[in-house]
């Protein structure tokens, strides 16, 4: 069994920043890829980015430029630094390792 437990999130006005943090605790031999999933009210579960134990990173286009992801190998954390945000990143934000989701934690991005 594996846990991932969220932190950050919140509401943040348009130009904002907010950071989140996930860690992953349990049945954990290695981990490979870790990164985060986003959906929006009626619309799919969407790739925001996703990072390797070596560190080679992939971002969706809409998030490029705006998003750092980074992880604590040490600490079994991934990490998502969100500035520059905009509305439409509203969403609820889901850690992922393979095989594993985290149980989603609310950015909403309104003035």
């Amino acid at each position: 069994q594996v846990q991932l437990v969220e932190s950050g999130g919140g509401l943040v006005q348009p130009g904002g920043s907010l950071r989140l943090g996930c860690a992953a605790s349990g049945s954990i031999r290695s981990i490979n890829a870790m990164g985060w999933y986003r959906q929006a009210p009626g619309k799919q579960r969407e790739l925001v980015a996703i990072i390797t134990t070596g560190g080679n990173t992939n971002y969706a286009d809409s998030v490029k430029g705006r998003f750092t992801i980074s992880r604590d190998n040490a600490k079994s954390t991934v990490y998502l630094q969100m500035n520059r945000l905009k509305p439409e990143d509203t969403a609820v934000y889901y850690c992922y390792i393979p095989g594993w989701w985290g149980q989603g934690t609310q950015v909403t991005v309104s003035s």
